[in-house]
């Protein structure tokens, strides 16, 4: 059984249509017009426990409202929820211990009580005893350095400051399904690297994430499934690793040699690849696709022309397959 299971989950925003100005505030008062906007769309969506999910689209795609209908902030329209078999709206008090949500643009910190005091609400409201609420913020305290922020007030908090404790207040009772909607935002590069490694190590543990990131860097080497959302439909639902292989094949051989090399020499060598040069005569940029042909053997036909000083190949992201399906140039199978 899916831990997070949506079926036919919809949400309809109705929105004021009416005329700029006082006039048309005044006209609204007797003549109510009002336009239906569609947020998310019939979307089933099914989550194992254990699973580490991307959910990524444009701006205004619906993911965050997804997110709110998955942890009870909004009631749908339509369809229905279920968290372990807990339904968010109905369920809420015994929903809100077993899930964590992190908004990268919300708070719930108290703004005018230290970041130490609001902790600490949330260890009573949640029940956590001292002993293992103390071990759980020296753990955070190893990965988000959060002594520096501890004694700050909330309302004094910087972005990148504020994510760390709101990161700290999400996990705090260590619940077994988190959503993290851009929870990287506003942080240097050092403790992404500290956080996304901290979020393999949660995840490694068994607690079932549902990330929605612009930064595309927390999701690879952390998800393993990759949903994409447009237009508050879900037009793919599948492997991560999949969807690279299928959709970013190209690799990119990147060599410096002793000698300059004649391009056409290494077309002839690497027949079916394509070679472009380099910033000096010494270097050579190979693009391959890495089903027909491997780094390796890439190198092993090019070393008898001269000696090679360095090579590196570089990988493609998940960005560029994701970029490419927003411009329209890849058109995946829907979910």
């Amino acid at each position: 059984m899916a831990l997070i299971e949506a079926r036919q989950l919809t949400k309809t925003f109705r929105r004021p249509d009416k005329d700029p100005g006082l006039r048309g505030a005044v006209k609204h008062l007797f003549v109510r017009r009002f336009t239906d906007k569609v947020a998310v769309d019939h979307i089933d969506l099914s989550i194992e426990a254990g699973e580490a999910v991307a959910y990524v689209g444009p701006n205004g795609a619906g993911k965050s409202t997804t997110v709110k209908l998955l942890s009870g902030i909004l009631v749908p329209t339509s369809g229905e929820v279920r968290i372990d078999g807990l339904s968010p709206q109905r369920d809420r008090i015994a929903l809100a211990h077993r899930i964590g949500v992190l908004f990268g643009q919300r708070t719930q910190l108290w703004w005018d009580l230290p970041v130490s005091e609001s902790l600490a609400v949330l260890r009573d409201i949640y029940g956590i005893d001292h002993g293992t609420y103390r071990k759980r913020l020296a753990r955070f305290d190893d990965v988000l350095e959060l002594g520096e922020v501890l004694p700050v007030l909330g309302r004094k908090l910087s972005l990148g400051q504020r994510m760390r404790a709101d990161l700290t207040a999400a996990l705090l009772h260590a619940p077994p399904v988190v959503y993290l909607d851009e929870p990287t935002i506003g942080l240097d590069l050092a403790v992404k690297d500290r956080v996304r490694e901290f979020f393999r190590t949660v995840r490694d543990e068994g607690t079932t994430v549902m990330l929605t990131s612009h930064d595309l860097g927390d999701i690879e080497g952390f998800c393993r499934r990759l949903v994409i959302i447009d237009e508050g439909r879900i037009i793919f639902d599948g492997d991560l690793q999949a969807v690279k292989d299928a959709f970013a094949r190209e690799r990119i051989l990147n060599l410096e040699t002793e000698t300059a090399l004649p391009l056409e020499a290494v077309r002839s060598a690497l027949p079916g690849a394509t070679v472009e040069a380099g910033e000096t005569p010494l270097h050579l940029a190979v693009r391959f696709d890495r089903f027909v042909m491997t780094a390796g053997q890439a190198v092993t036909a090019l070393a008898p022309l001269t000696n090679l000083v360095d090579f590196h190949v570089d990988e493609p992201s998940i960005e560029d397959v994701v970029r490419r399906v927003y411009s329209g140039e890849l058109q995946l199978d829907a979910a």
